[in-house]
């Protein structure tokens, strides 16, 4: 796989009938290393180690249903209150992140109106926050970092 522009950060790997899997702390099991995965697992280790976001927070890859179709979201980070705090939609480093991209993060937000919102290839991240107001979102240089 190739290398991501994230911090560093150390993965379980298994290598079973020809297939690599990586582990995921979040959903607590091993998972067929794809490139998305591979970009998925590292943010993952950003938001935990880098950002300080609690595992318990931390959702990966639940079906939402939006005008009756049936999507899956990345990740999201709940506040503590249940409210979601930020979804994160990873994409595959070899997909371009564009307008088209932005639609289906802000599609998935019409239903779970999360404050911030963060797209990435591994290679190039965004980060948004949500103004519910003006129908739209500001982009940020960051997300915040976790504060209970």
């Amino acid at each position: 796989m190739q290398t991501l522009n994230f911090p560093k950060h150390h993965f379980r790997f298994k290598n079973s009938e020809n297939k690599v899997s990586i582990f995921d702390p979040i959903r607590k099991k091993f998972v067929i290393l794809q490139p998305e995965e591979w970009v998925r697992q590292h943010c993952v280790q950003f938001l935990m180690n880098d950002k300080g976001y609690p595992i318990s927070l931390i959702n990966i890859e639940k079906e939402l249903t939006i005008n009756t179709l049936k999507k899956r979201y990345d990740i999201v980070i709940f506040n503590s209150d249940g409210s979601i705090h930020l979804i994160v939609e990873c994409k595959a480093p070899k997909i371009n992140i564009n307008q088209e991209t932005f639609d289906q993060i802000a599609r998935y937000n019409l239903e779970l109106n999360a404050s911030y919102l963060m797209v990435t290839n591994g290679l190039n991240h965004y980060y948004c926050q949500m103004d519910f107001q003006n129908e739209r979102y500001l982009f940020l240089k960051d997300i915040p970092d976790y504060t209970p």
